[in-house]
């Protein structure tokens, strides 16, 4: 039996980071959350959650936090995360996503944290020669928002290497949905997921859907991505924090998919059947830098994790996803 011992989340407040810290307490972790709420919401947390505003820059805040709470394990989500802003302001994502991740990993050492699990992306891959990726396909990012992660990664190879610290970073594929029982999901305005915004559309909050390329190398030719359920992809970080400790000096990389991939119009197909109405899709050019298709090979996953997806079918992340945009308009009025 695995001892539940206190975790740490930070970017707790956010999309993914909620449905962490949920995952946790609904697993009976003892749970404590940084963030920053640049993005975040105090709403996406149980009341119950020690909530610690501020930045996981601040050696000082974490220490106290770290003291306070009896941290023995970090859930690293903060940071930033639109592809295209990376490109035009590199060094807001080096610092956010690298300098910042330094002085978490740097307080967590001083702290004597033994465990660390780290929001990483399929960004790392850049565009991958074969698809579906495994994890060590080449990593070869093509903008500063997948090196800024790869950067972190190394980083924690390192230190693993050098101090008694063991890690866990999981490459998310395309993360869509929210929580089944709509207590938190994507909050944040101007989101660019695109079930996200397609429920946004089918719910009259947008005027119509983009999509971004219709000459890829695919059956419709429109992009193929990996959507994973959110909450499949936080219950796979308890997992990952169950082998960390039951495996002391093993460290892990792991892709987070369904190893099945959906097409831009596929998806939007997907979000009419569920709505019962027809989103107003707007062919534009491709953007650059997008791979016609990237789908995870997640054989290592379920290989080394007792890991059982229940969500993985497209018209359920759909369904709660719509659920949830529906709660956030009662939560956050127009």
């Amino acid at each position: 039996m695995i001892a539940k011992i206190p975790v740490l989340v930070t970017g707790g407040a956010g999309y993914i980071g909620s449905h962490a810290v949920l995952a946790l307490k609904d697993a009976g972790w003892p749970v404590a959350v940084i963030d920053n709420l640049t993005t975040g919401f105090r709403f996406a947390l149980p009341e119950d959650v020690p909530l610690y505003e501020g930045d996981i820059e601040d050696a000082a805040l974490l220490a106290r936090i770290f003291r306070e709470q009896g941290i023995k394990a970090v859930m690293h989500f903060a940071g930033s995360i639109i592809v295209p802003e990376s490109v035009e302001n590199p060094l807001k994502y080096y610092h956010n996503n690298t300098a910042k991740s330094r002085a978490l990993i740097d307080a967590a050492v001083a702290a004597d944290v033994p465990h660390f699990i780290f929001s990483s992306t399929a960004a790392t891959y850049g565009i991958p020669e074969v698809s579906p990726v495994t994890e060590d396909s080449p990593k070869q990012p093509i903008n500063p928002y997948g090196m800024s992660k790869l950067m972190t990664e190394i980083m924690l190879g390192d230190v693993s290497r050098a101090h008694p610290i063991n890690y866990c970073a999981l490459r998310y594929f395309n993360v869509a949905g929210a929580d089944p029982q709509a207590r938190t999901g994507q909050s944040t305005a101007g989101a660019t997921h695109l079930i996200k915004v397609a429920v946004e559309a089918a719910l009259g909050k947008r005027e119509h859907v983009g999509v971004f390329g219709t000459d890829f190398g695919t059956p419709d030719g429109t992009g193929v991505r990996d959507y994973i359920h959110v909450s499949d992809l936080a219950d796979a970080h308890v997992l990952a924090l169950e082998h960390l400790i039951a495996e002391p000096t093993e460290s892990l990389t792991m892709n987070c998919g369904y190893g099945q991939g959906f097409s831009v119009l596929e998806v939007l197909d997907a979000v009419d059947r569920v709505t019962n109405r027809t989103i107003d899709r707007r062919l534009q050019g491709r953007r650059a830098g997008d791979p016609d298709s990237l789908i995870s090979d997640n054989r290592r996953i379920k290989a080394t994790l007792p890991w059982q997806p229940r969500y993985a079918d497209l018209g359920t992340i759909v369904e709660h996803a719509l659920a949830w945009e529906r709660r956030l308009s009662e939560l956050r009025p127009a």
